[in-house]
């Protein structure tokens, strides 16, 4: 009995060490599982989908908004042009929050209408720095706004990027200001100057006839001409102030006709200019060449004079032609969402003007309104009208594009680098 009981004992044990064996063998493996799965399978697919394309490209801007406000002239006599400035700022506004937001956060934009009367431009800015308590500005239109605003920017050590006010404006002392790019009347010509330098003096017009409108614009566009032109040698034989609205545009053209003045300057806006080419046409004057104040750019010139508005030459900072980046986008967006054939002037103005404040702000990488100002007094940067550095007004150097309405585009003729059409000259008889 002793030694069956013995044999069995043994036989339990072996059978016991046996399981156990087993057992353990078992437990030893169990790590090895997981290998196949967690070494290729857990950090391939996770790590895909949060690379950085899905996350960062459309990544949503957080925080409290940066909030950017200005008036502008949504009715009243500007408000043809301040609607479109306002599209430009706030199509600015979609694409920066689209693209992340500013600094990471989004922008909210604080636009009132000011009436087109400059006395409450100023009230309304006062009241977005103060009560409104905004993070930047956007500038005013027009530049009578923009001028008596920019006192007010100054005073409150903000940055206001616009238009400008003509040179005046940016000789105040002002140091938070800048035209990015700037409507300088006294820089309206100078694609027309440069383009005249390079004709043989041969073929130069000989004598300017000169009729420019009693205001703020006309003055700084009539400023630079007489030296401008003496250095072409061309004699000005009229130069005659005019006050709008002009009622008879006849005893102007009979002046200049009877002088035998061969290039004609029409330096107002778009209704006075109207009536001073449809007054040449009347009497039979065809100068060699017709420029034009601010009115030719627009699409109701051609509207309005048909083929008689062909051939006039006038000057722009900005154009849906220039070959700059984000130009052609915005051409785009205009025809889509406003069913325009080219982004209008404005717009393209608009647009610019933020995205140079836009460049400030993330050059500095603050909102600290001095570190905005002296980043962009330091640097050059880039925006839709093209690339600008600034002097110690806020100013670029002086520049301007010369056009000239061809079947009905305005083509951009100077400088030769952006050219679209060759010019025509000297103009061609009327109806031609």
């Amino acid at each position: 009995m002793t030694g069956h009981t013995s044999r069995q004992q043994m036989l339990w044990t072996v059978l016991l060490v046996w399981i156990v064996a087993l057992i353990v063998s078992a437990c030893g493996q169990a790590p090895a599982a997981p290998a196949p799965t967690t070494a290729p399978a857990a950090p391939a697919p996770t790590t895909a989908p949060a690379a950085p394309a899905p996350t960062t490209a459309p990544a949503a801007p957080q925080g409290a908004p940066i909030k950017v406000g200005c008036s502008l002239p949504l009715t009243g006599a500007f408000a043809d042009t301040g609607i479109w400035v306002e599209r430009g700022y706030r199509q600015w506004a979609e694409d920066v929050n689209a693209a992340g937001g500013l600094l990471g956060r989004p922008v909210e934009l604080i636009i009132y209408d000011d009436e087109s009367k400059t006395e409450n431009a100023v009230n309304l800015l006062t009241r977005i720095i103060t009560v409104d308590q905004v993070d930047l500005l956007c500038g005013g239109y027009p530049g009578t706004a923009a001028a008596a605003q920019m006192a007010v920017a100054e005073k409150n050590q903000m940055v206001y990027v616009s238009m400008g006010g003509h040179m005046a404006s940016f000789s105040q002392g002002f140091t938070y200001v800048f035209g990015a790019p700037p409507l300088m009347g006294q820089w309206w010509y100078e694609g027309l100057y440069g383009w005249l330098a390079t004709l043989p003096e041969a073929e130069r017009p000989k004598k300017a006839a000169i009729f420019t409108i009693n205001n703020p614009v006309g003055g700084a566009i009539l400023e630079p001409m007489p030296e401008k032109l003496k250095a072409l040698g061309i004699e000005i034989v009229v130069n005659e102030r005019y006050d709008v609205p002009l009622t008879d545009a006849a005893p102007l053209v009979t002046k200049a006709k009877a002088a035998e003045a061969d290039i004609f300057f029409a330096n107002g806006f778009f209704p006075d200019s109207v009536q001073i080419v449809k007054a040449m046409r009347a009497l039979d004057y065809n100068p060699k060449l017709i420029a034009q104040g601010v009115g030719s750019i627009i699409p109701a010139w051609v509207q309005e004079l048909g083929t008689d508005g062909y051939y006039v030459f006038s000057g722009t900072a900005v154009h849906p032609s220039l070959p700059f980046e984000g130009i052609s986008r915005l051409n785009d967006v205009a025809k889509a969402k406003y069913e325009a054939p080219v982004a209008p002037i404005y717009f393209i103005f608009g647009y610019a003007w933020m995205q140079a404040l836009q460049r400030g702000v993330e050059g500095a990488q603050s909102l600290d309104q001095t570190a905005i100002r002296d980043w962009l007094k330091s640097n050059q940067m880039t925006t839709v009208a093209g690339t600008f550095t600034f002097d110690e007004r806020g100013l670029p150097p002086p520049y301007n594009y010369l056009t000239q309405v061809i079947d009905g585009k305005v083509e951009l003729i100077w400088p030769p680098d952006v050219r679209t059409k060759d010019p025509i000259y000297p103009k061609p008889a009327w109806g031609k």
